[in-house]
């Protein structure tokens, strides 16, 4: 029988015990499994239970374990409790997941004072990996790919344009480094707003940028925020008015899409993965996901960011030959590379930081279905420390 959701994974957990510490490697992952980001923490399992169940659980000898913690939304200092009890309490190897930039700015020094490698599966803040030498980033560097959303539009018929992002370290850094870039080029930005985490109403923020009266609005909006920015753009006039939507991270993703439909039509998105990138290892990884979690469902980029987080954990337990420990796997981290889904990545052996391509993409209609089609891409990015 065909195993769905996360059952795999659960049952992985659930038939874990401490008795096997030492044929084990723990891998605690940190993400919300409830609350309004728990679709993140869905994708971050989903991408590890897949390459779980492709490659099985066992690499060099030893039993690779989840140990799944919930931290519920973006509380910083629930992350750090949760961190320290994975390390003191349940021994883990390694800490993952990470969706926000404040979790990980928490739980460095932890990863730090215990030696403990941080991988960091979707955070994207340029700091992140000079916070600790034992922190090594498989998602995203925010303000790399936004450089090249700011170039591409101000190039691309985009003259004026308002600025709506999420009130926190990461929505703040894509804002500066939209604005440098696109107005470097030759754009002009009228407005911009910065918008709370927690906030679930988007009208007032959009009649501003209608009053504004841009070409364009560049959006930097955490997963489970989108659709409802979205529906009010839609509803307020702008779409029908011609003001194009940009976004700063992967906004329309099958949720989101299955929600609005042919309103997500045109939005231009940057980000290192589409679920349309043509490659075969990417086919097969979407034909996997639908499989195992419905036809109509898509991983995004943060189920990528988990399935090469694991794989990079995998292929360092290979190469100690299973003897794990924070220094060596650490040294082993360092020059990594493989294909993933997403394309060739590579991480940096100064930085510990991840080389990869950025896409932009445009939500377009192909054979029938909406997809985030990569209409122009910049290969080999590395990011500068």
């Amino acid at each position: 029988m065909r195993k769905t959701g996360l059952g795999f994974l659960a049952l992985a957990l659930i038939g874990a015990a401490p008795a096997l510490a030492d044929g084990t490697i723990k891998v605690g992952l940190l993400a919300p499994f409830s609350g309004p980001f728990a679709d993140s923490g869905t994708q971050f399992a989903r991408g590890i239970e897949l390459y779980m169940r492709e490659h099985g659980s066992t690499v060099a000898g030893k039993t690779i374990e989840i140990v799944k913690r919930d931290t519920g939304g973006s509380d910083a200092a629930v992350a750090k409790r949760l961190a320290q009890e994975l390390v003191t309490r349940d021994k883990v190897d390694f800490l993952a997941g990470f969706i926000f930039t404040p979790e990980v700015l928490a739980v460095a020094p932890i990863a730090t004072e215990a030696k403990t490698p941080l991988i960091v599966m979707n955070a994207a803040t340029r700091i992140l990996t000079e916070k600790s030498p034992y922190v090594v980033r498989f998602s995203y560097v925010q303000d790399a790919m936004v450089a090249k959303l700011g170039e591409w539009a101000a190039q691309n018929g985009i003259g004026k344009l308002y600025v709506a992002v999420s009130d926190f370290s990461a929505g703040q850094e894509s804002e500066a480094t939209f604005t440098r870039t696109f107005t470097a080029a030759g754009g002009t930005v009228v407005g911009a707003s910065h918008i709370p985490l927690d906030n679930p109403e988007f009208a007032p923020y959009v009649q501003r940028i209608a009053d504004a009266k841009p070409d364009a609005v560049y959006v930097f909006l955490p997963s489970g925020q989108p659709s409802g920015f979205i529906r009010q753009f839609v509803q307020l006039g702008l779409k029908r008015a011609g003001v194009k939507i940009l976004g700063g991270t992967g906004i329309v993703d099958d949720t989101v899409k299955a929600a609005l439909g042919d309103d997500t039509l045109g939005i231009i998105t940057v980000m290192v993965y589409s679920e349309a990138h043509q490659s075969a290892l990417n086919r097969k990884f979407v034909a996997e996901y639908r499989a195992a979690y419905g036809a109509s469902t898509e991983p995004n980029y943060q189920a990528v960011g988990a399935y090469d987080g694991i794989a990079g954990i995998y292929m360092v337990v290979e190469k100690l030959g299973g003897a794990v420990d924070g220094d060596t796997a650490m040294t082993a981290f360092k020059g990594l590379a493989f294909e993933s889904p997403r394309g060739p990545i590579e991480i940096d052996a100064a930085s510990r930081d991840i080389t990869e391509a950025v896409y932009i993409r445009r939500v377009e209609r192909v054979d029938g279905a909406l997809v985030n089609r990569e209409i122009h891409d910049y290969p080999a990015v590395k990011v500068a420390h």
